[in-house]
């Protein structure tokens, strides 16, 4: 085997260790490897594995590129990928180290097997390696070193075979420092009446165990509706039995040492490899990847890249939860976030909101629509209290009337027929409401009329007259729609497939049987994925619009820093929860040592914005009303932080001013003393769109001065420039001050995924501030279906 296939996993530590002190800067360091190593989707690293090597830098002894490498390493990352990853980076430093490396690496070329053998006879236990000149061997049993003449030899020889020799043996292949240890083999020492003691009889094929493959199963093409075959071959003693797998999940249905499934379809595509085992031995086949296509009597020439790409992703997500006049729901919180992360690692641009009013809800989709355009795929979820009146959906904003009208909500038909006016890739609805008939409505809205695009896709979580349900847990609720979805939404299958998946699984959840069922309506005609990827050659001037258009609601104030008289310094931080949530937290930095006892608290919120003041000024996010934004395994700060949460920013109309209250206490005084500084940090995230402002359905909002269709980005444009440096965007800590930024970066295009992690600076002044983790607490994924759920017990399920 080339040693440039093996996994990252065989470096020795201090290779490892110096790689990673290369790796760990904001320049040319970790993340930009895990930039450059997500275009294999293996590779690709989550919002909260971002999130947890970036906590690493407050640890004494932390490593970001360590964390890093070690995730790469768990996921069989092969040291060819990595060096092609170093390489498209252009870290030229760590291209040489590692080349050199991988030259002085040890690899074991023969493994030692499993034998037995009657007394007498004569047994040779082989391990060879290759690597730098100089090799070393050392043969132990057990953890005793065989002193015997070959046991510093490649081959230990065992006769005559004897009661002694019996056991476990493991070869250890040395070179300077660096060592690696074969894997185990077993003697065993079995006993038979014609044996011959002579040390020169050989022992007879059939007295010997071992497993040797002789036939791997091949990559292959093939066409929906072809008949797969694949064939794995081993020559073993006693006989092989076999297990295949298909995409690391077993195939309980093949056990034998060919696999063949007739009338194969896209859900057979993928990664193939067989186990081969038997009672002393344990084998693996290579890994045969199977490609998937149309079927040949229609295209005959068909190509796996020929698939459609979009030239953007955009999604709308609202979760309306505290309603005025109506049952408040639970689940919206955290369905919502779930699905921001997940769609982000897709690389779709994502708004998110909670709680909105009719205007809120009706300016969102009028701001929605903008970020749209031709070929853009168009994604918007809903989580909240919905109706359906003769085929039309009806979204309920938080302020409709005790008996609403379709006047007090929002048409779903009426949003997509506006979606296709921009000539949209792809138009998904995911609907996680209820379906039953409004009765206090009897007015038939007649929508636009909807054209015959086939790339639309509604995927309701439940079906028609019917209800959609949540399950109310101790912190946070789930959807049972997400529940399933999240499970599946980043499969790289067409939509409607990924879907009638997740409507499979739900029709397997017994609890919902018969009283909640996804329903999936589509005229989706091509291979379209949420996974695709986007394509902007053609279209970079609009792209750059929409990129900056994004960023207006996704801008976190930057980190501020106040000194006060009495010498002390207090960080300001800011963290993103929802498009319209933020997270202010307060810290101690400095204080001199007469001061005994120091706490910054803010206060004198303005009237327009939602704070609760009794959950205001807390030491845990829990405890100020976050369940979303948890610190996990954080180490403890040496000053701990004050979170305030703050809600409903789309109704803020001024800039947000608030105060920072110093409390603070000296050693030989025992009244507290007071410092205040006043503070205004613009206007935050969602809260620039202004969305508490009417607007026409057909033209931009106020804060919208360009159009995506005349929009052009010329270099050093005060516009371009407005929005170059974007901190964040939702599950953001932003605390470090952003200096030296360089005016070329007005040139860049601001992206939706990296904007969505911590951001890092060398500035010295804040390198040890805390930086919270963002993890989702809402229903695992491989809980699903053991949760005990009962109907009776109605605090715990309810429907929308």
């Amino acid at each position: 085997m080339d040693v440039w296939k093996m996994s990252v996993a065989s470096l020795s530590e201090e290779v490892l260790k110096k790689l990673s002190k290369m790796l760990d800067n904001s320049s040319c360091g970790w993340r930009q490897l895990a930039s450059a190593a997500s275009e294999q989707p293996k590779f690709r690293c989550s919002e909260k594995e971002l999130t947890s090597c970036s906590l690493q830098v407050l640890s004494a002894a932390g490593s970001p590129g360590r964390t890093l490498l070690a995730r790469l390493a768990d996921r069989s990352c092969s040291l060819e990928f990595l060096l092609h990853c170093l390489k498209k980076m252009d870290h030229q430093e760590a291209v040489q180290f590692l080349t050199t490396s991988v030259v002085e690496l040890i690899q074991i070329t023969v493994q030692p097997q499993s034998q037995q053998a009657t007394a007498g006879s004569r047994v040779v236990l082989t391990c060879r390696a290759s690597g730098p000149p100089g090799l070393s061997y050392q043969w132990f049993r057990g953890d005793e070193e065989v002193l015997e003449k070959t046991g510093s030899s490649p081959e230990l020889v065992l006769c005559p075979l004897s009661q002694a020799h019996q056991g476990h043996f493991i070869c250890r292949i040395n070179h300077g420092d660096n060592c690696i240890f074969s894997q185990w083999a077993r003697v065993l020492l079995v006993h038979s009446a014609g044996s011959s003691p002579s040390c020169s009889s050989s022992l007879s094929p059939g007295s010997v165990s071992g497993l040797h493959i002789v036939h791997q199963p091949r990559s292959q093409a093939a066409s929906e509706g072809d008949t797969l075959v694949l064939e794995c071959h081993a020559e073993a003693n006693p006989p092989a039995q076999y297990e295949w797998f298909h995409n690391a999940v077993p195939m309980p249905q093949h056990k034998t040492r060919l696999l063949k499934i007739p009338c194969v379809t896209t859900e057979h595509r993928g990664e193939y490899r067989c186990k081969v085992f038997n009672l002393y031995h344990q084998a693996w086949s290579d890994t045969a990847t199977i490609a998937i296509g149309p079927s040949s009597i229609t295209d005959a020439s068909w190509v796996e890249v020929d698939r459609g790409l979009a030239t953007d992703k955009v999604a709308l997500l609202i979760g309306n939860m505290n309603y005025v006049h109506h049952t408040q729901l639970c689940a919206p919180i955290s369905d919502v976030h779930e699905l921001t992360n997940l769609l982000r690692q897709m690389d779709f641009k994502v708004v998110s909101l909670l709680d909105l009013n009719w205007q809120e809800m009706h300016s969102a989709v009028t701001e929605f629509l903008l970020l749209l355009d031709k070929g853009v795929y168009g994604l918007l979820y809903f989580a909240g209290h919905g109706y359906e009146n003769y085929g039309n959906s009806f979204m309920v904003p938080i302020d409709a009337p005790a008996s609403y009208t379709s006047e007090h909500c929002l048409c779903v038909q009426n949003i997509l027929t506006r979606m296709q006016e921009k000539e949209t890739g792809l138009n998904v609805f995911l609907l996680d409401m209820c379906r039953k008939r409004n009765f206090c409505d009897d007015v038939i809205v007649q929508p636009g009329l909807v054209k015959v695009t086939a790339n639309i896709v509604f995927g309701y979580a439940t079906c028609v007259d019917a209800e959609a349900y949540e399950v109310k847990r101790e912190d946070v609720s789930n959807g049972i729609f997400i529940s399933f979805l999240k499970r599946r939404v980043c499969e790289d299958e067409k939509v409607t497939v990924m879907l009638d998946r997740v409507a499979e699984d739900m029709g397997r959840f017994e609890i919902t049987r018969g009283r909640q069922a996804l329903e999936l309506r589509s005229n989706l005609s091509e291979r379209r994925s949420l996974t695709d990827q986007i394509q902007t050659a053609e279209c970079s001037a609009s792209y750059k619009a929409r990129n900056l258009q994004w960023a207006v609601a996704h801008v976190l104030p930057k980190s501020h820093c106040l000194q006060f008289d009495c010498g002390v310094k207090v960080q300001l931080g800011f963290a993103a929860e929802f498009s319209n949530i933020m997270v202010i937290y307060t810290r101690i930095l400095e204080k001199p040592k007469e001061i005994v006892s120091c706490s910054a608290q803010l206060t004198d919120f303005p009237q327009g914005v939602d704070v609760d003041l009794k959950k205001s000024n807390q030491e845990t996010l829990l405890e100020a009303g976050s369940l979303l934004l948890i610190k996990e395994g954080l180490p403890s700060p040496e000053a701990p932080s004050l979170y305030t949460r703050i809600r409903s920013l789309q109704r803020l109309r001024t800039e947000l001013t608030f105060t920072v209250c110093l409390h603070y206490t000296y050693s030989n005084m025992d009244e507290e003393v007071q410092e205040r500084q006043p503070v205004t940090i613009g206007k935050p995230l969602v809260s620039k769109l202004n969305l508490h402002e009417p607007r026409s359905d057909h033209v931009c909002s106020a804060s919208s001065s360009f159009s995506l269709d005349s929009f052009s980005v010329t270099e050093g444009s005060s516009f371009t420039e407005g929005f170059a440096s974007v901190d964040s965007a939702s599950n953001t800590w932003s605390h470090y001050a952003q200096t030296g930024t360089d005016s070329s970066s007005a040139n860049h295009q601001t992206s939706s995924r990296s904007a969505n992690v911590p951001e890092e600076t060398d500035c010295p002044e804040f390198f040890d501030s805390p930086e919270p983790l963002v993890a989702s607490k809402s229903l695992p994924h491989s809980q699903v279906n053991d949760l005990n759920y009962k109907f009776s017990d109605m605090c715990n399920f309810h429907s929308y």
